[in-house]
């Protein structure tokens, strides 16, 4: 006989072991390091309001971060930079005096305005001298401004058709709401009223309501209806109007010519008369002829030649009386 056969070698290994060993496995995977990433809060941001720009999972070895606006590095649109270390804060080109760091890379931005609206990115610098980038975005709420209600006609007809459009710039776009008369017509943009009678005049208002900022505007338009024309006058009659003055301003532009040619003809005269009338010299002065002058001038006793001769008559009767009297004695 030969000698036994050895007896067979086995290993009794559980079999739970072996489910957990192939269960770690299949399942396990070496850490990841977190990515660096940006939270707009809020995203929606209203103007004048402030965003935070959150930077999260920011490297333990960061040696420094810088801020920029837009999608990429561009040292022309840096913001600011801050170095870890020295907690030193540099702005750059793009920094408007709004934006406030913090040491853990977030970005607050106060009174955001529309040009804010857009992608901001984040750069870090860690000790390898590796960067790491991540970008975040927000947009910016503004409006409504002073709606502008068209066409800019004031004045219809009676049959006509009225049609009003609003618009108004705003983000988000805004909700329309017309009134007439102070009441409530409709939620629309455009408001139309065909065949319009008289009774269609009064007032047209047009609010605009941006619900994300809160803010209303409205514009008022009055509106009238009547068979006659409107105010204004055609071009013929506003040629003639002008022609009509003008033809008054010559009038009296020849008028007053008339009138200053007139004086100075009567100033003339009476200066020519001044001139030819003698001078009257006092008695004993002046040259040897005006004695001549003077004689030549009647005399006060000459003034009443007859009154004289009545006083010469009467004078001689008396005398006459007198003489007879003493005859008769």
């Amino acid at each position: 006989m030969g000698p036994p056969s050895a007896p067979p070698c086995r290993m009794c290994i559980p079999w739970k072991e072996v489910l957990l060993t192939a269960s770690l496995l299949t399942f396990w995977n070496p850490p990841t390091t977190a990515q660096l990433t940006i939270e707009s809060r809020p995203f929606n941001v209203a103007e004048g309001k402030e965003v935070l720009l959150l930077a999260h999972n920011l490297p333990q070895n960061t040696l420094g971060f810088s801020w920029y606006k837009g999608e990429r590095v561009d040292n022309k649109r840096l913001i600011v930079a801050y170095v870890m270390g020295t907690q030193q804060t540099t702005p750059g080109p793009a920094h408007s005096g709004r934006e406030t760091v913090y040491s853990n890379a977030s970005l607050l931005i106060q009174n955001v305005t529309q040009n804010d609206t857009g992608s901001y990115t984040l750069q870090a610098i860690k000790e390898d001298l590796v960067n790491e980038e991540a970008t975040g975005w927000f947009c910016v709420y503004h409006g409504p401004g002073i709606p502008t209600i068209s066409p800019p006609d004031s004045y219809y007809h009676p049959g006509a058709n009225l049609n009003l459009s609003c618009h108004v710039a705003s983000n988000p776009p805004t909700q329309y709401s017309w009134f007439v008369s102070g009441m409530l017509q409709q939620h629309t943009q455009k408001l139309l009223i065909a065949n319009i009678t008289v009774d269609n005049s009064g007032s047209y208002a047009c609010l605009a309501h941006n619900s994300a900022t809160g803010l209303s505007t409205i514009t008022v338009k009055t509106i009238t209806v009547s068979g006659e024309n409107a105010p204004g006058l055609p071009v013929g009659a506003i040629a003639g109007m002008v022609t009509g003055v003008l033809v008054g301003v010559a009038l009296v532009a020849a008028l007053m010519y008339f009138l200053l040619l007139a004086k100075t003809r009567r100033t003339s005269i009476q200066r020519d008369l001044k001139e030819q009338q003698p001078q009257v010299l006092a008695p004993g002065r002046g040259p040897s002829h005006s004695s001549a002058f003077l004689a030549s001038r009647p005399s006060p006793r000459t003034a009443a030649p007859i009154y004289e001769e009545m006083l010469k008559h009467d004078t001689n009767v008396y005398c006459r009386m007198d003489r007879k009297g003493d005859v008769a004695s």
